[in-house]
């Protein structure tokens, strides 16, 4: 199949969206399939795909994301040269509307990818007010696509519920070859001035007002009054680090971390916190999951997907930060139930295989192509 992916965001930025749409578009290649993506940079080719240029515009509260700038008239006219049997859009913002305006005044069948509860982010930057007309513009935006993918069953019966009656599950994989227990290492260990039997907390994500890391930093204070050698480290970057830094001189703040050194990060904690109540999915449990590593956190998004409570990890309502708390803190305190969780955990993440999920990706993509009156193009024996 020839397939369009068109996304506001692309590595090397770091963010769940990112890796996701990047790791389906070189899935799909990999299957030879002919793909092009969409996304704000220069024009280039990595490893097969061809990646279109589109001018884009830094966000003036975030300067880790951008916004794409719309390109209806140029997508109208590629795509109407070289039609893609089907387009798969990541993102709502200006770059993705455009897009979608495109595909259909082609009637190419589209796709979109539910990733982002930008409504719930409204209230923490102070225009809460905004939450519910945000909301209105996404539900209308995927509305208009023959498909909505979204990762959680609890998200299907949501968005259906709001009328979105053609969203459907898309599992989410990780590399559990990457991410593994064995890069656990002794002597990151010791640069984050952690003895051999101290816990260390882990917190992987953006710093920003939305992931509701004060909690954690609750949390780690508690477990720290009751073990003084328990030790937090917090992978990212974004808006909040530097208040945090200072807030919390002793909290070990490294920066994004990448590849091999961000799984030795992983793999080298003993507990990962995550106490978002803003996430549609959550890569980063996964990837703790697949390191081996219990897991805290709400029940919601992948944390109610996949983590068992009470066997790979702690799950807790999401209307209870003190029991958040309390639940790092009874982990914090035994490594014997720890590592038996983590042992679980990896486990679970161990059926979350990446090249099943490309597989069902393509199966999707395939069977909307096929009912749609776009002729189909040149399709892989495979597929």
């Amino acid at each position: 199949m020839h397939i369009a992916l068109v996304t506001e965001t692309w590595p090397p930025q770091v963010n769940g969206v990112a890796l996701t749409v990047h790791a389906l578009a070189h899935g799909l290649a990999r299957r030879r399939h002919r793909v092009e993506v969409l996304r704000p940079g220069p024009a280039a080719r990595e490893n097969g795909i061809e990646l279109l240029a589109a001018d884009g515009m830094r966000l003036p509260r975030y300067p880790g994301l951008q916004l794409g700038l719309p390109q209806s008239s140029r997508l109208r006219a590629r795509w109407a040269d070289s039609t893609p049997d089907a387009v798969y859009i990541a993102t709502e913002g200006p770059l993705g509307a455009s897009a979608l305006r495109a595909a259909r005044a082609l009637r190419i069948p589209v796709v979109t990818g539910f990733h982002t509860r930008f409504d719930d982010y409204c209230r923490h930057y102070g225009i809460g007010l905004f939450g519910r007309l945000v909301r209105k513009r996404l539900l209308r935006f995927h509305s208009r696509a023959q498909m909505t993918l979204v990762p959680t069953r609890a998200l299907v019966d949501e968005l259906q519920d709001d009328g979105i009656a053609h969203a459907r599950r898309l599992r989410r994989g990780v590399d559990t070859t990457l991410f593994a227990p064995q890069h656990r290492d002794l002597a990151l260990r010791a640069n984050w001035g952690a003895g051999a039997d101290a816990p260390v907390l882990l917190y992987v994500g953006r710093v920003a007002a939305e992931k509701n890391l004060g909690l954690a930093m609750r949390a780690f204070r508690s477990l720290q009054a009751r073990a003084p050698d328990a030790r937090m480290v917090i992978v990212g970057d974004g808006p909040l680090r530097a208040a945090f830094a200072a807030d919390y001189p002793d909290v070990h703040f490294a920066g994004t971390r990448h590849g091999k050194d961000l799984a030795a990060h992983y793999a080298s904690a003993d507990l990962f916190l995550f106490p978002s109540l803003t996430e549609t999915f959550g890569n980063v449990v996964l990837e703790a999951m697949a390191s081996g590593l219990p897991v805290v956190a709400f029940d919601r998004a992948a944390a109610q997907e996949h983590v068992a409570n009470g066997i790979s990890g702690l799950v807790v309502p999401a209307a209870e930060p003190r029991g958040f708390v309390s639940s790092v803190f009874a982990l914090g305190l035994d490594p014997e139930l720890r590592e038996t969780f983590g042992i679980n955990a990896r486990l679970a993440a161990q059926r979350c295989a990446p090249e099943h999920v490309i597989v069902e990706f393509e199966a999707l993509l395939f069977s909307l192509a096929r009912a749609s009156r776009h002729p189909l193009g040149s399709i892989a024996a495979h597929a």
